[in-house]
């Protein structure tokens, strides 16, 4: 996919928040979503990323760091094919991520089509 400015990254991520399946934010106190170029690491492969205690994993409500869901732009700009298929793939990221909240892993995710 061509080049996207930062303007039209952020309308297009905007877009695939609204497009977020109905009530897969409910729960989500706490979580902060950050956008970067890409991982520390620098893999090219990584699309997103939950950095966070699961739900079902915690303590006493109020006590745990913010969790933190990311969104590497460069990567997913390099993997769309158009800005449709961009903003489906923001989509797919964004709920796969929230699911890690959930405590749901990779393998029920690929399973239940959210991989």
């Amino acid at each position: 996919m061509e080049h996207l400015s930062d303007e039209e990254f952020e309308e297009i991520l905007d877009e695939a928040i609204d497009d977020l399946p109905a009530g897969v934010t409910d729960e989500l106190d706490n979580v902060a979503l950050f956008i970067q170029d890409v991982p520390e690491d620098g893999s090219t492969t990584l699309l997103g990323l939950y950095d966070g205690t699961p739900i079902g994993e915690r303590g006493q409500m109020g006590l745990e760091m913010p969790d933190t869901i990311f969104l590497y732009r460069a990567n997913l700009i390099a993997y769309a094919e158009d800005r449709d298929h961009l903003r489906e793939e923001i989509v797919v990221t964004i709920v796969h991520e929230i699911a890690h909240f959930y405590g749901i892993d990779d393998d029920r995710l690929h399973e239940i089509g959210w991989g």
